[in-house]
């Protein structure tokens, strides 16, 4: 057997959680253009990040004692499902609340941990993450950005691209290569936290064909990293980095980046009368597909809550949940164009025009489906 989904409901105290963010989420969020809640993973509003961090809606799974809520990982799905359903801007926390604060806690150093959790549970610190580099396209493992030691820490040179959020964020934790060569793979590589106020750091936004600035290339030039700034053992990182991405890749904010189109598109058929007709046949089908990559998701949180590494599992969850996003643009642009005597609104339209232009970097962020298949294929012995 490929994976292990075994099917589960959410627990009665998570679920608890949905009603008052939902109050929250109401007031902050509800007056926002359906347009503009569609940039859900790429809205960045301070504010917000801040407000959910006093709620306590921030750092769901990190110890009290680093300003965490120590509830599970189903407690974190139910917070991000809220939030992606009504379209929440959550690029402030999104990485380091994620990922950046549990990487931290399980391989970083007590004086680490002290530093940065507490920030991150209140929404105060920003953080992205360096992976990807020029010519490297998604083979993470041939990273050619070098920490050289010296007698007091490190001296970082190279540069990373399509790095999510880079302008706003205060931190970066990177991949880097510290010893061998690009050559000699996930051998001798560890994982840096970067303040990237540093000297030697230059941050180059990317403008998408939406229009927007979320993505960004960084470039270091000596940059200097003093001995605390290194995560877990030196020559350790890919391991960390693997343990990093079954978390990126395993929560519901990879099946629900089309669900405000979705919801538009919904309230369309309503006020066209279109109950019985094969519009609401689509919607039947669209539902169907999003009620079972969810449940999929709860199985994969499950692993997580159990203390695994689910990475076969994340990895088959993002390979056909980004398929369903993806899909969902095209087929609602079918059935709009299939109905040129309703008059869509202008919201509608500006909405699928940008996820259908933003969809093809659905299945690109987060590992692309080569990679992933890729893993789901040593998962079946085949590689």
């Amino acid at each position: 057997m490929l994976g292990n989904f075994e099917l589960q409901g959410l627990p009665g105290s998570a679920e608890a959680l949905r009603a008052p963010l939902r109050q929250l989420l109401a007031k902050h969020v509800g007056h926002l253009p359906v347009d503009v809640r569609a940039r859900s993973w790429m809205g960045f509003d301070r504010s917000l990040s801040r407000t959910l961090g006093a709620a306590g809606y921030l750092g769901l799974t990190l110890p009290r004692e680093y300003g965490g809520q120590n509830l599970d990982p189903f407690s974190r799905f139910v917070i991000v499902e809220e939030l992606l359903a009504v379209g929440a801007p959550v690029a402030e926390h999104w990485i380091a609340d994620r990922q950046s604060g549990p990487l931290i806690l399980h391989f970083g150093t007590e004086a680490q941990r002290e530093r940065y959790l507490p920030g991150i549970a209140k929404g105060e610190l920003c953080f992205c993450i360096g992976m990807s580099e020029p010519g490297a396209g998604s083979d993470l493992a041939s990273v050619r950005s070098r920490a050289e030691r010296t007698d007091n820490g490190w001296i970082l040179n190279g540069q990373k691209i399509w790095t999510t959020n880079a302008q706003h964020a205060d931190y970066m934790i990177a991949l880097v290569r510290t010893s061998g060569t690009a050559a000699d793979r996930s051998e001798g590589l560890s994982q840096f936290i970067i303040d990237l106020k540093s000297p030697g750091v230059t941050v180059r936004p990317i403008r998408d064909l939406g229009g927007d600035e979320h993505f960004a290339e960084v470039f270091f030039e000596n940059v200097f990293l003093a001995e605390d700034m290194l995560v877990g053992n030196e020559g350790a990182g890919w391991a960390q980095v693997t343990a990093e991405l079954a978390l990126e890749r395993s929560g519901p904010e990879r099946i629900y980046s089309s669900v405000v189109l979705l919801d538009a598109w919904m309230a369309h058929l309503e006020a066209n009368g279109r109950r019985n007709e094969a519009g609401t046949t689509l919607l039947g089908r669209l539902t169907a597909q999003l009620a079972t990559l969810r449940a999929v998701s709860i199985a994969v949180t499950a692993h997580l809550a159990a203390g695994e590494r689910p990475v076969v599992e994340a990895s088959i969850l993002k390979d056909l949940g980004t398929g369903f996003e993806q899909s969902v643009p095209d087929l609602i642009a079918d059935d709009l164009a299939s109905h040129p005597e309703e008059d869509a609104s202008d919201a509608l339209l500006r909405t699928l025009f940008y996820l259908t232009m933003m969809a093809p970097s659905f299945s690109l962020r987060g590992g692309t489906r080569e990679i992933l298949r890729g893993i789901i294929a040593r998962g079946l012995g085949l590689r």
